[in-house]
């Protein structure tokens, strides 16, 4: 804390005594009430960790809590648990996310729980408190289900839909074996925007069937949450980014493009190379309106701005059978 803050100031004898770690050792009712009154409220230079990292901590802590007592709500913890390494497993593109991959695939799988203990918890939580802040926005609510609840205040609880846990566990799966084949004509054929038959559709769910990657339910829900089987593995797989570049290699071929258009079109290709497919109403979200405010439209003329969305469209289209 610091002593020329006037806030701190005004509390400068309490602040000096406790900064005498001898204080800490006798915390008797009259110390914590001073401690709780005159000293926490006072700022504090010390910069405070992500809100997300604290509450993957709670969220540990009540798990071990709950292993250690044979509590029920252990499998509902555990739950959210899942949810959120399977969330890290779709952002391994990120370094420090991809040198726990390891630890993140062993807790998506069944074997990792047999036997669990505190101590591989707590494993956990040190490894992993410092990722879930890179989990995407849309995701987070995974990281703070239920915590107001634990903290005392009243909230309605949004767990996630019964087979949510086994479906990221079947794309958890089908994602690491698809990568492994990506030389496979079809995923070769879905990586460069090569439009799809309906043999490369069921030739796509037979070769997964027969690795053990999961039943017809799982197919059937992938085919619905994606609109297609084709754009549910493109969205595991990605794009061949030199592909992608190639596609849009007009929108830059003049030598008067500015850096926002370079920029702009760049993570274009960033996004289509790591997630396969692109709704075209993201361009009028961030991180494209840090550049364009208005959408494409700001950094193209409005002709070569249809294009761009025309490009995105029938690298979508690319994925359903043709």
């Amino acid at each position: 804390m610091n002593l020329d803050n006037f806030i701190v100031r005004g509390k400068r004898r309490a602040v000096e005594k406790y900064k005498d770690a001898g204080a800490w050792n006798d915390l008797t009712d009259e110390v914590r009430d001073e401690l709780l009154i005159d000293v926490a409220p006072l700022p504090s230079q010390v910069k405070g960790e992500p809100e997300e990292a604290k509450r993957f901590d709670l969220l540990i802590f009540n798990l071990q809590l709950a292993l250690l007592k044979g509590s029920k709500s252990f499998d509902r913890l555990k739950k959210q648990l899942l949810e959120i390494a399977s969330a890290l497993d779709e952002q391994t593109a990120i370094p420090i996310i991809a040198a726990q991959h390891p630890l993140i695939l062993d807790i998506l799988s069944d074997a990792w729980w047999e036997g669990i203990t505190v101590p591989v918890l707590e494993l956990v939580r040190l490894r992993l408190r410092g990722l879930v802040q890179h989990i995407e926005k849309g995701k987070r609510k995974i990281v703070y289900t239920d915590f107001e609840d634990e903290l005392g205040a009243s909230a309605e609880i949004d767990l996630p839909e019964v087979g949510e846990v086994d479906f990221s566990r079947f794309k958890s799966k089908a994602r690491h074996f698809l990568r492994e084949h990506e030389d496979h004509i079809v995923i070769a054929k879905l990586r460069h925007g090569k439009p799809l038959t309906a043999t490369d559709i069921e030739e796509l769910q037979t070769m997964l069937l027969s690795a053990g990657i999961g039943d017809q339910k799982h197919y059937e829900k992938a085919t619905q949450v994606a609109s297609g089987l084709g754009a549910f593995v493109r969205s595991l797989v990605g794009l061949d980014r030199s592909a992608v570049a190639e596609a849009f290699s007009d929108f830059i071929a003049d030598t008067g493009a500015t850096a926002d258009q370079i920029e702009f079109l760049d993570m274009v290709i960033e996004h289509l190379t790591e997630k396969g497919v692109m709704d075209p109403a993201l361009l009028y979200e961030s991180p494209f309106i840090d550049i364009a405010p208005e959408g494409p439209q700001q950094v193209f003329e409005i002709e070569r701005a249809k294009k761009l969305v025309q490009v995105i469209r029938e690298f979508n289209e690319s994925a359903a059978v043709g």
